[in-house]
């Protein structure tokens, strides 16, 4: 069981047309095997920004939604559990979903739920001690 003195972050990817509900579905998933109801942002590459999906997600979880560039992800590469060779081809880094989470939740962040898929999206959690991990606030980061 998580301490709820952590900070979670579920870090998320998904394919252009990604509903709402099957984002909702995999997160749920995500945070129930992270024994958590919600999580204090959400992270993804800074190509979904304009996709009104994300902030509906956060809007649901009344939290911050922190957007990533494909190089900052990259520089998770060494941390990931499940990179991919596929996704570095397609959108330049190695990983979206985990790499999120753990940029999100800061250098002593970790994996408390390694990559998850549904469909069309991708769903991982870290958690990292509030001292060790960013501030979050609602709305877009």
């Amino acid at each position: 069981m998580l301490k709820s003195n952590f900070i979670r972050v579920l870090g998320m990817g998904g394919s252009s047309g990604v509903t709402f509900d099957e984002l909702l579905a995999l997160a749920e998933q995500v945070l129930a095997r992270g024994a958590c109801s919600r999580p204090d942002a959400i992270a993804t590459l800074s190509t979904k920004r304009g996709e009104p999906v994300w902030a509906e997600l956060a809007s649901y979880y009344a939290c911050a939604v922190c957007y990533f560039d494909a190089e900052r992800l990259e520089q998770e590469t060494p941390r990931l559990k499940n990179p991919s060779e596929a996704v570095f081809r397609t959108v330049g880094c190695h990983g979206v979903a985990e790499a999120a989470a753990l940029a999100a939740s800061g250098p002593s962040g970790i994996l408390a739920v390694e990559k998850t898929a549904s469909g069309r999206a991708t769903a991982a959690l870290a958690i990292a001690a509030p001292s060790g991990a960013p501030q979050f606030r609602k709305g877009r980061s």
